[in-house]
């Protein structure tokens, strides 16, 4: 995303953020993205566009934690 947002617009972005993750569900839901994204290791064999395609899913995994 390439626009800037004010700095008060992304406090109250990382706040929602925060509550949806709140509480035992979003715990669930953040752990099951760190696993299938951050914590998946692809094969040896995968393709450059595998690779790209995950580490665009980590960056968003990342970025939502």
């Amino acid at each position: 995303m390439s626009e800037m947002m004010s700095e008060p617009l992304q406090g109250d972005l990382a706040s929602a953020f925060a509550r949806c993750f709140r509480g035992g569900d979003g715990e669930r839901v953040l752990a099951h993205l760190r696993r299938i994204t951050i914590e998946r290791r692809p094969a040896p064999d995968c393709s450059e566009a595998e690779l790209r395609h995950l580490e665009g899913q980590r960056h968003l995994a990342a970025y939502i934690q």
